[in-house]
């Protein structure tokens, strides 16, 4: 008989991906559609139609069928994995009410009432009364309820997007627990929908049966409906088998199964996740996400704006090397590459700090980019490596919160992303963190990682630690260097460490000025 393979559709922040792939972890075919990934009609908002996402999954999977060699007789299931944290409203029809906002989205409720009764005596003497009123300004359901009552009073399901792509695939409106990541009252240790008296109903006020079932990592969510079979040219009848949310799937995928090996996601943010068996909570009071191994946690500490910096770089600053990169048919990560490499570790002592975007607690919300030791010496091309290199610093910091947390030393890293198909990002990690930094063996991580939930659902592989071992390996491998270690030894502990709290107080006055 044929060797089976597994379907994973990939639908991320700009493109959506169908991934054919082998029980050994080999990519066979991939299609893929790109998409804007948001509109803005106001400032810091960010929506999209979401009929541009099921459209994109499509398209993708279509182009995939045209692929040399592919047979769809072989495919034994499908997993599906998105963008985490974008939400929508759905009438009794399933109808999308409005776009779905997402999760790039920055709009906040203010003036909300806070949580009072016992939840707010104990907020109060546990000092996270500030922690839970950012909490509610963030939910996108606050803002809905808040400022569109009427299609709040429409809303029969509010979902993410996993959900809703779920029910276009299968006819039923189910999802994973795994994909559960957001303003959401979901209750992170049990990995199930929060308890009628949990303080989350209070922060995000929605009624239980506006949220969908939940099935585990590796349960069938249902079977590829002859609608969508006609739409995606998937075939009918296919179980559709619950993973997880792309960042979760991008550590499975890059065969990070425990604690003392570290996935950094170079993309828009920039994360650095442990796969744990134990509940722990990095920052006080923000739950760990769920892994997509059934019951277990995902630590992680974001840079909320992290190669969004690279972006913004090369659409400020990077003209001459994307013109010639067109012109001699070049990518153009070579002549980046070639940038970093022209500045000396440390970038001659121009530090940044990546808070392009502030956090909840640590940095907190008032935070602000930064960048200082500018001299008359300084280039852009120090400016870029600078960026690289205070994204490392602050993936670094989360990895020793991770650590202090599990008491499990790192003792490698994997890197996904895009930011990873960079060679001078790829050293200067390995050099920052002082561990031997990989790439995962095939780009497309978070695909592979819903594969090899497919793959032990459905008992192709009979369990998580077999699927690792036969579906994932490091792919280039890159050694710190001793003398560039030291250096950024010195600037990590002398600088950058004391940067934010120095900081800090000239960035609350910013807020207060510009209230």
């Amino acid at each position: 008989m044929s060797e089976p393979t597994i379907l994973a559709i990939d639908m991320g922040t700009q493109s959506a991906r169908a991934l054919l792939f082998d029980l050994q972890g080999n990519l066979l075919a991939k299609g893929q559609q790109k998409i804007e990934p948001y509109y803005s009609v106001a400032p810091g908002w960010a929506e999209q139609d979401p009929e541009v996402f099921w459209q994109a999954i499509c398209a993708a999977c279509q182009k995939l069928w045209q692929q040399p060699g592919v047979d769809k007789t072989r495919i034994r299931g499908v997993g599906l994995t998105t963008q985490r944290a974008t939400v929508l409203n759905l009438d009794r029809n399933l109808r999308p009410l409005r776009p779905a906002i997402v999760w790039m989205d920055q709009r906040r409720t203010q003036g909300l009432k806070p949580i009072g009764g016992l939840w707010g005596l104990a907020f109060r003497l546990s000092g996270m009364t500030a922690t839970v009123r950012y909490l509610q300004a963030e939910a996108e359901a606050s803002w809905i309820r808040t400022h569109q009552p009427e299609i709040w009073a429409q809303t029969h399901k509010y979902v993410l997007l996993s959900g809703y792509l779920t029910y276009r695939l299968v006819g039923d409106l189910v999802d994973s627990t795994g994909c559960q990541v957001g303003y959401l009252p979901f209750d992170y240790k049990k990995q199930a929908w929060a308890a009628a008296w949990d303080w989350k109903w209070q922060v995000v006020p929605l009624p239980r049966e506006a949220l969908p079932p939940l099935r585990h990592p590796g349960e069938v969510l249902g079977h590829i409906t002859p609608e969508a079979a006609t739409a995606t040219g998937i075939p009918a009848g296919l179980p559709l088998i619950a993973t997880a949310a792309d960042k979760a799937c991008e550590v499975l995928g890059s065969g990070c199964l425990t604690p003392d090996l570290a996935c950094l996601s170079y993309g828009t943010t920039a994360t650095i996740n442990v796969t744990s068996q134990r509940y722990l909570e990095v920052t006080p009071l923000i739950p760990p996400y769920p892994s997509a191994v059934p019951g277990a946690y995902s630590l992680e500490v974001q840079v909320y704006r992290g190669y969004w910096m690279v972006s913004w770089f090369r659409q400020q600053f990077g003209q001459p090397e994307e013109a010639q990169a067109q012109a001699q048919g070049q990518e153009p990560e070579m002549l980046f590459d070639r940038l970093v490499n022209a500045v000396p570790p440390g970038s001659d002592g121009l530090i940044l700090q990546p808070y392009w975007s502030p956090g909840l607690k640590e940095p907190g919300p008032e935070a602000r980019g930064a960048v200082i030791g500018f001299r008359d010496m300084h280039t852009r091309a120090h400016l870029y490596r600078a960026i690289l290199e205070g994204v490392a610093y602050a993936l670094r910091e989360g990895s020793e919160r991770i650590v202090r947390r599990t008491r499990v030393p790192i003792r490698e890293l994997r890197v996904a992303g895009g930011g990873s198909q960079s060679e001078a990002a790829m050293q200067l990690t390995a050099d920052i963190f002082g561990l031997p930094a990989a790439r995962p063996h095939v780009y497309e991580a978070s695909g592979l990682g819903a594969a090899m939930v497919v793959a032990v659902g459905l008992g192709l592989h009979p369990d998580f630690a077999t699927a690792v071992q036969t579906m994932t390996r490091p792919g280039k491998r890159f050694e710190p260097v001793p003398e560039h270690h030291r250096r950024y030894n010195d600037l990590y502990h002398r600088i950058y460490c004391r940067l934010y709290d120095r900081l800090r107080p000239l960035y609350a006055e910013m807020e207060r000025i510009e209230a």
